[in-house]
């Protein structure tokens, strides 16, 4: 590259690269260094070369049809003349001395300013009106985080209530643009789920996910893709009352009737062993329907299961890892499949389903609040009454503790030898 002086000023002269010959009409170009020294002009011209390099890369990305992607190009070119796009009521705000020097950023054609560059520097290039629609489509791109290491069931469950949450907006407001969203749009929407409530039976809570999940796909997209929307999201969430909690199976209801003879005979038999080993550990329910194979160790001196993320499958947070000592009834159940379950592994989506619409059609629910979750409320609840240590409770259910965790619980054989106490 040539640093040349023209006048009292050097200026760096370097032809226009092939590549940006669609966005660069001058075969080169002339950019003043702003120094009468030589040395310093030197020194800046490579620095100032890559900002030129970086500003044609910008433009040149700008011509690409995907509306999003042509705004981030114009806010890319911003930021390679030197400064922070913003949209042109905040840029006329500036104090003068600012703007003066954001204008004499634009690079001059036949002294006339270039108008893609004086668009992305003064910010008169409004951002892409998507649709709600659009938006999650969006969405999806920038929390692939959210979903990494999920089996393809994990996935879709993640995935479906925010398609739910769109799909009921946009049938009570329309498929509006993000940025003509307005507050009256949103509380008609909430008056949807008002009437709902009312009329329908449906619980706060469930309208509260709704405006969660709709709030955080709006939200995201506007942040990440710095449209700089002022979104009507606030103050929307109904009062939740008190959450109903599910009553555990008592001992006598376990005994005389879970674990009498036949009495799950002609449950589908993977659905009844995890059923039963739920007895005796509380896991949850999926922490034994989704194992890999290598997960269920009983053959070792103290057969238990070890709850682990795998590959394409993560467990629900870092405080589910744990292993769990097999004894009673659930090792019993474990032993009729060593290697786990092959039809809930990688879809354990009707598994809830399939045993309480058997305990309830057998007569086997302890009341209409009961369901195969109440099994873990049970457990719970006898390891408390035996006097287990809080920390070895936390410990076996997966809890997080709350605290510093030190030593190993008191080990698998201490585990083991507690859940002995209170095994069926």
């Amino acid at each position: 590259m040539s640093v040349i002086k023209r006048g009292n000023q050097w200026c760096l002269r370097r032809r226009v690269p092939v590549e940006f010959q669609q966005v660069e009409s001058r075969s080169e170009v002339w950019i003043s260094l702003k120094t009468d020294s030589r040395g310093l002009a030197c020194e800046k011209a490579p620095a100032v070369w890559n900002e030129q390099v970086a500003a044609w890369k910008a433009r040149l990305s700008g011509h690409h049809d995907d509306a999003v992607k042509h705004f981030e190009a114009v806010q890319d070119l911003a930021a390679a003349k030197g400064v922070r796009y913003m949209p042109l009521d905040q840029v006329v705000q500036l104090p003068i001395d600012t703007l003066l020097d954001r204008i004499e950023t634009i690079a001059n054609r036949d002294q006339r300013p270039d108008p893609v560059e004086a668009a992305a520097v003064l910010g008169t290039k409004q951002p892409p009106a998507l649709t709600v629609t659009q938006a999650l489509e969006t969405y999806w791109t920038l929390v692939k985080d959210k979903t990494f290491g999920k089996s393809e069931d994990q996935k879709r469950r993640w995935e479906n209530p925010r398609k739910k949450a769109v799909r009921n907006f946009v049938s009570v407001v329309g498929d509006k643009p993000m940025n003509h969203i307005t507050a009256d749009d949103m509380l008609e929407f909430r008056g949807y789920w008002q009437e709902r409530i009312e009329i329908g039976g449906l619980t706060a809570n469930s309208a509260n996910k709704d405006l969660i999940h709709l709030g955080d796909i709006l939200k995201t997209v506007n942040s990440m893709k710095r449209l700089g929307f002022v979104l009507p999201l606030d103050g929307l969430a109904f009062k939740e009352g008190e959450k109903s909690e599910r009553p555990p199976f008592s001992d006598e209801w376990i005994r005389t009737k879970l674990l009498a003879p036949n009495a799950l005979m002609a449950l589908d038999p993977e659905a009844r062993a995890i059923f039963l080993g739920m007895v005796n550990t509380g896991y949850r329910p999926s922490e034994a329907a989704c194992a890999a194979p290598d997960q269920f160790c009983l053959d070792a001196v103290i057969p238990h299961l070890i709850v682990r993320s795998r590959p394409g499958r993560v467990i629900k947070n870092k405080s589910s890892k744990r292993v769990i000592p097999l004894v009673g009834v659930s090792l019993e159940a474990m032993r009729a499949f060593p290697d786990g379950f092959p039809t809930y592994r990688d879809n354990d989506a009707g598994l809830s389903s399939t045993v309480n619409s058997y305990l309830r059609a057998h007569g086997l629910m302890e009341s209409d609040d009961h369901v195969m979750y109440s099994l873990r409320h049970s457990f719970e609840d006898r390891l408390l009454r035996a006097g287990v240590d809080d920390r070895v409770r936390r410990d076996l259910m997966g809890h997080s503790l709350n605290r510093e965790r030190y030593g190993q619980g008191g080990g698998l054989a201490f585990k083991a030898e507690m859940l002995q106490r209170i095994a069926f």
